[in-house]
C-alpha cells in the first residue's frame, strides 16, 4: 500500500495519489508526486520504507537539474523535477522483490543561517 504523505507549510503542499500496485519483477514502475509552492527553487525528496524498517532516503531533486541519490539507489531509481507540471515522479527500473515498500515524497526544508 502506498499512502498519501502531505506536508504543508504556508502555501507549500506535497501530494501523492494513493497507489496500490502489483507488478512483476523486471518491470518499470512510476510513482506520482505533485507539489504546490511559491518558492522559486523547490527541492523534493523521495523515501522508501520497507516492512519493519525505518524510512530511508532515496533521492533529492531541485529545479537546477542537480540532486543526488542515496548510495543503494544509484542504479535503478530515477526522478526529474518538472517545474511545468509541478511534479517529481519516481521511476524504478528492473523491479525487484526487495522494492516492495511504502514510498514517500516530501519537500525539503530550507535552512538559513544568521551570522
Amino acid at each position: 500500500m502506498f499512502p498519501c504523505f502531505i506536508e504543508c507549510r504556508g502555501d507549500d503542499i506535497v501530494y501523492q495519489p494513493k497507489q496500490e500496485m502489483i507488478h512483476v519483477e523486471g518491470e518499470t514502475v512510476t510513482f506520482d508526486c505533485g507539489y504546490k509552492t511559491a518558492r522559486t527553487s523547490p527541492e523534493l525528496l523521495w523515501y522508501i520504507q520497507r516492512p519493519n524498517d525505518f524510512p530511508k532516503y532515496i533521492l533529492r531533486r531541485n529545479n537546477y537539474g542537480s540532486g543526488d541519490n542515496g548510495t543503494e539507489f544509484n542504479e535503478r531509481f530515477h526522478s526529474n523535477l518538472n517545474i511545468t507540471s509541478s511534479s517529481v515522479p519516481l521511476t524504478i527500473k528492473n523491479l525487484q522483490v526487495s522494492d516492495s515498500a511504502v514510498y514517500y515524497c516530501a519537500r525539503s526544508e530550507e535552512h538559513t543561517s544568521e551570522l
